[in-house]
């Protein structure tokens, strides 16, 4: 076996990470959206608000939401931009999950959303796509699920065009200690009994928490960025640390 990697705090074979993460969100996809707004409170949608302020999408540019089956973030480009067809832009979902897509597919056909998105199954680490194809790049809570987040990065960097933006929206690490107490309590005693009352999966949602605790910290983060050829990394705290936005840009 290759050096261990992480599966929440279990170390596991690298070559069986990606089944196990597939594993994982074939079992929740029809419930994650709804299982988001209730573990968060629906505080992800401000996340989510802030996220689409800072890309500021045009008309025009494309983007790729990596590990976004869902639609959720695609959604929100298309609409920020004003139009159902997203005004010439497009954006094309991957994920690695292709139960995430179908439901993300359902999602776009029950708003109308017939063209603009783009459903492809695919690796974050070996992403579909040619160099410099995307004005934009965007993960929302999939980076800390990458077996090796650095090939990530480096395909992000890969896939954006010269003056290309890239933003990871991720749980984060919270910086306040009484804050991460209260946190913590409510991640591992709430969070896979709700799990398992709502998604009929305790297992997948202890190791979606477990994931939050064994990914890198903020400035960690950032450095990993820019050794990716990535420049001008920047961190903005959501609530405390709980999340946080990388933003950084390809030059």
């Amino acid at each position: 076996m290759s050096d261990p990697t992480s599966f929440g705090f279990r170390d596991v074979d690298p070559a069986d990470k990606p089944k196990m993460v597939r594993g994982v969100f074939e079992s929740v996809a029809t419930r994650y959206d709804l299982m988001n707004d209730l573990m968060s409170a629906g505080v992800h949608r401000l996340w989510k608000a802030v996220l689409i302020d800072m890309l500021a999408p045009r008309p025009g540019e494309r983007f790729i939401d990596v590990a976004g089956g869902t639609g959720d973030i695609a959604f929100r480009i298309l609409q920020r931009i004003g139009r159902k067809e997203g005004a010439g832009a497009t954006v094309s979902v991957c994920d690695l999950t292709p139960a995430m897509l179908e439901t993300g597919r359902a999602r776009a056909i029950d708003r109308g959303l017939l063209r603009g998105i783009d459903w492809v199954a695919g690796d974050a680490e070996s992403l579909p796509f040619g160099d410099r194809s995307f004005d934009a790049y965007t993960i929302a809570f999939g980076l800390r699920n990458v077996t090796h987040i650095d090939k990530a990065l480096r395909e992000a960097h890969r896939v954006l065009k010269p003056c290309g933006r890239f933003f990871c929206l991720e749980f984060s690490h919270v910086e306040n200690a009484p804050l991460s107490r209260l946190y913590d309590l409510y991640s591992f005693q709430l969070l896979p009994r709700l799990g398992q009352w709502v998604a009929g999966d305790r297992d997948s949602y202890q190791y979606l928490v477990e994931s939050i605790r064994r990914f890198p910290k903020q400035g960690d983060l950032a450095a990993r960025i820019e050794a990716a050829g990535l420049t001008r990394a920047r961190v903005r705290n959501l609530t405390g640390g709980i999340a946080a936005i990388h933003s950084a840009w390809r030059i």
